[in-house]
């Protein structure tokens, strides 16, 4: 039996929808990240990249389990000397909604060119509204349970 690896011109991308709203941000960016690299076809191979579209919606409401919301910090270095700038969580979530939800993603890919080129393929909007409609996003089928 031969091993086929898929062509690029073969490579059929989906849009899908992610609904981010009371889940745990780890599981919700997990999830994420397989889409993205396309873990969830039959055809993968990691030196392929055959990922999906991921829009994902009330980035916001997304939950952070314990006391991360306090105890988080989210750094940004300015590349000045003493520019290392520090916020915890519940800054960020008012700021910027979508960093925390781009930030979890793009931790758990893979560190090369190739998911720099999967990461343009993510859309984070802070509420429920998204500009994707006409693409047509299919909701994910949620492997997420719930935080209690």
């Amino acid at each position: 039996m031969k091993t086929t690896w898929v062509k690029e011109n073969e490579i059929e991308r989906h849009w899908w929808l992610v609904d981010a709203a009371g889940q745990p941000l780890g599981r919700v960016a997990t999830e994420i990240a397989d889409l993205l690299r396309g873990k969830n076809k039959v055809t993968f191979a990691p030196h392929i990249d055959q990922g999906d579209f991921v829009v994902v919606i009330n980035a916001a409401a997304v939950q952070l389990t314990g006391n991360k919301e306090e105890l988080k910090i989210y750094k940004h270095y300015t590349g000045h000397p003493s520019g290392l700038r520090e916020f915890p969580a519940h800054h960020i979530r008012a700021k910027n909604p979508t960093r925390m939800i781009t930030q979890a993603v793009s931790g758990m890919m893979p560190k090369n060119k190739q998911s720099r080129q999967m990461l343009r393929r993510l859309r984070v909007f802070a509420g429920a509204e998204h500009a994707h409609a006409a693409q047509r996003p299919e909701p994910v089928a949620r492997r997420i349970r719930k935080a209690s």
